[in-house]
């Protein structure tokens, strides 16, 4: 016969552990939305250059104790701001990732203040074979003709620009993308005086691109390279021939003592002898 007393123990246990699971779950989706925070988030990947509208973005909950500087809660302050550089999906809007107010959309919106773009015509070796994406930066190098040389020695090729940040390549200001895209023209962020230089450059010579690390901020200090130092090689510095060994100077003065040493040869004396018919030549 079964014990009354133990399934009644069993289904009480049974009960409070449902009432138990119940109350945690409670306290712990109450304390999920007491430590979180509504957070704008990019619904779709967002170009750089684009005006926001609230179909392109969303709000998500987001940890309290890790909302990043700059987040903002509503979409609707977002309505036709535009970002100055690209948002993933997912990815939390931040106010350093806007145009100031007003901005219209387009490449002038992510122009920093104080700063110009200048477009320069390349082909696929000037342009690095394509590898000059936005985002990157490059060196410009000119090649040109310096005035008061001689004739034959007047090609100059000099790095005349560093460190040039890379805004487009044609129409394209997208910096996601990696793969290598051959194109005529290139974007370049410059500050007025550099606007003039690269102007300068390009109508008095022919401009090369020069792909440098992303993070090297190093300046090259150079003097650029003429033709005549170009076609010399190794001439430029020319190796010393190989003399032969100077006599030591102790040897060189026993040689002239005994030079000295010796006495001057004696003239000599020829007396002809004539005994009879009979004549002879005798010297001395």
């Amino acid at each position: 016969m079964k014990n009354p007393k133990a399934i009644a123990m069993l289904v009480l246990s049974v009960v409070i552990g449902l009432v138990a699971t119940v109350v945690a779950s409670g306290w712990v989706a109450q304390q999920g939305h007491a430590s979180s925070n509504k957070v704008v988030v990019a619904a779709v990947d967002i170009e750089l250059g684009s005006r926001l509208n609230p179909q392109l973005l969303k709000t998500v909950d987001w940890p309290s104790g890790s909302v990043p500087a700059g987040a903002l809660s509503d979409p609707q302050v977002l309505q036709d701001r535009v970002v100055k550089t690209s948002v993933l999906r997912g990815e939390p809007v931040l106010e350093a990732k806007l145009a100031p107010m007003g901005s219209s959309g387009g490449l002038s919106a992510v122009i920093p203040e104080g700063k110009r773009a200048i477009t320069v015509r390349v082909n696929d070796v000037i342009g690095v074979a394509g590898f000059a994406l936005p985002g990157n930066y490059v060196d410009i190098v000119v090649n040109t003709q310096v005035d008061g040389e001689s004739k034959g020695d007047k090609q100059i090729s000099k790095i005349v620009l560093e460190h040039m940040l890379v805004l487009a390549v044609a129409q394209e200001a997208s910096r996601d993308e990696t793969k290598p895209k051959v194109v005529n023209a290139v974007t370049l962020e410059v500050t007025p005086q550099q606007a003039e230089k690269l102007d300068l450059a390009r109508s008095v010579g022919t401009l090369s691109l020069v792909l440098r690390n992303q993070v090297d901020k190093h300046g090259a200090d150079t003097t650029g390279i003429m033709k005549r130092q170009l076609l010399a090689g190794d001439l430029a510095n020319p190796v010393e021939p190989v003399q032969p060994a100077k006599p030591r100077a102790a040897a060189l003065r026993h040689k002239s003592v005994q030079v000295a040493a010796q006495p001057p040869a004696s003239p000599k004396i020829t007396i002809e002898v004539i005994k009879g018919v009979q004549k002879a030549t005798v010297e001395f």
